[in-house]
């Protein structure tokens, strides 16, 4: 910034025709060249041409504005300092309830030491500087993730770390030495999913390898040849080739017994013939390829399909940003080798049901991690928007709604933490059998809480809340893709009948 300083006497000589100067948090900006370009008009500048503007720029922007038109700023008052605080990329936010309770400093946890800190630190600035910038343009654009990212991904051991801790993190490179590999836990998986999120933007949440997270699993648990297996996870992890997980058809979403899809072995016994349709499958226009749920002679199973002849990905206009690849799927008498079966033919659904557990405690750390995100933005929004001559948090039923929304994220991280820690201390399969249910509920709990959230967020915002750009966009974002969350991986009423389930089978037989 110009280290140049004025009087507010000779800022208020700026007010003509052709010249428009104005001050805001102390700072003195020259907007002549703006008038044009500026998105609320010229008026609106010359409305306040030569005088302290920050109270009326700060009832309508952010601070980010002003850091985007860094180069209008001339200089600063004399004797003034700036009052407004900046974020700058990798810092924890000042927002009360803006972070977790562990990255609150006056706050103890006892769920992470200094590793967890290391990895958080490093990652949060990772995402600022690396990640948003994309995530914003792809957003809006529809454009899918570039290569570019998907390779500084690779390079510091992020697509490692979305699936979670295990044996394909020893001895690997993570974010220059964060956190080793060997002692990458469950906490340590939660931390990535939640920064990431904070790319705020919930297509290319989705469209930055989520296909990855919830479908090479299954290669890297149900892989029958170690050579095969250490091939694929390879391509993927480098980046050079991208997977995504084909279970859900038009036929059948949460009923996933219910799939159509076929896989008829020749009679040579060599390949599997497939036949079927796939639909909404996350990253499936750009994947090479396709961990599928098919039907055999005698149940389910899941077979990891490359794209090729008799393969076609369709582009499926959702609600939010195409930059998520979400596609239709046909495979037209695909041939598929027998050494592609995950798992055991016809006992397919245990593959698919182990996998649900990570996916659905994935989808649950981003939901939560939102709903906090879309909170902060409504404790920022009501401490500085004026209504009716005074701040909007100096009204009862705005605190009322806050309190409501903080109630909801805090209680949901509580939740999210308690059953992470239980997965730090059981082995995959002990997972599978007691923490199916919990992770259910967790993840019906997550999004029933969304909801509410939204709808007190659009509340509190008004109009703005219906914009795609400016002060409201993470709001309208938010509002027009939580349900994302509550239909993916398992709509919330079945993952509740599940968690009800599976409580009513540890009932004890007698009465009580």
């Amino acid at each position: 910034m110009p280290h140049q300083t004025f009087t507010r006497a000779e800022v208020a000589k700026h007010k003509t025709e052709d010249s428009i100067w104005l001050i805001i948090d102390s700072k003195v900006y020259d907007v002549t060249d703006f008038l044009d370009a500026h998105p609320g008009g010229e008026s609106v500048l010359r409305q306040v041409a030569g005088t302290d503007a920050t109270d009326a720029f700060y009832n309508l922007h952010r601070q980010e504005v002003l850091q985007k038109y860094s180069s209008l700023c001339l200089g600063t008052l004399e004797g003034e300092k700036s009052q407004v605080i900046e974020q700058k990329p990798g810092e924890l936010s000042v927002v009360p309830y803006g972070e977790p309770t562990w990255l609150t400093p006056q706050f103890k946890s006892p769920y992470y030491g200094e590793s967890h800190r290391r990895l958080q630190k490093a990652l949060r600035e990772f995402v600022d500087t690396e990640v948003y910038p994309v995530a914003q343009e792809c957003e809006k654009s529809g454009k899918h993730i570039p290569q570019e990212l998907i390779d500084k991904m690779a390079k510091n051991g992020v697509l490692r770390m979305r699936l979670g801790p295990g044996k394909h993190l020893h001895g690997a490179e993570l974010l220059g030495g964060a956190v080793k590999g060997e002692e990458f836990d469950y906490f340590h998986d939660l931390i990535v999913s939640q920064e990431l999120t904070r790319a705020n933007a919930r297509g290319f949440a989705d469209g930055n390898m989520a296909g990855m997270t919830i479908g090479l699993t299954a290669v890297l648990n149900f892989a029958r040849d170690e050579a095969w297996k250490k091939k694929i996870t390879e391509e993927v992890f480098s980046g050079e080739k991208k997977i995504c997980l084909a279970i859900t058809e038009a036929f059948a979403g949460s009923d996933v017994a219910g799939i159509r899809t076929t896989a008829v072995k020749t009679p040579d016994g060599k390949h599997y013939i497939v036949n079927g349709t796939k639909k909404w499958i996350t990253n499936g226009v750009f994947c090479d390829y396709f961990v599928t749920g098919v039907k055999t002679d005698k149940g389910l199973s899941v077979l990891l399909i490359e794209r090729q002849e008799g393969v076609e990905t369709t582009a499926i206009k959702t609600s939010y940003s195409p930059t998520a690849g979400t596609a239709y799927i046909t495979f037209d008498n695909v041939k598929v080798p027998v050494e592609n079966l995950l798992g055991q033919e016809n006992k397919g659904i245990h593959v698919i049901l182990s996998n649900f557990n990570h996916e659905r405690w994935t989808m649950a750390c981003g939901s939560i991690r939102m709903s906090r995100l879309v909170t902060e933005e409504c404790l920022k929004w009501a401490n500085q928007r004026l209504v009716f001559g005074k701040k909007l948090i100096e009204q009862p039923v705005i605190r009322q709604k806050l309190a409501k929304m903080i109630s909801h994220v805090e209680a949901n991280q509580a939740y999210l933490e308690n059953i992470t820690y239980q997965m730090t201390h059981m082995p995959y399969k002990q997972q599978s059998t007691h923490l199916a249910g919990p992770i259910g509920l967790l993840k019906m709990f997550a999004t029933r809480s969304a909801h509410e959230v939204a709808d007190e967020a659009v509340q509190i915002f008004g109009g703005r809340a219906l914009t795609q750009t400016g002060m409201g966009r993470t709001i309208e974002m938010f509002h027009r893709t939580y349900k994302f969350d509550a239909i993916l991986g398992g709509a919330e009423e079945v993952l509740g009948d599940l968690g009800v389930r599976q409580a009513i089978k540890n009932m004890p037989k007698s009465m009580l």
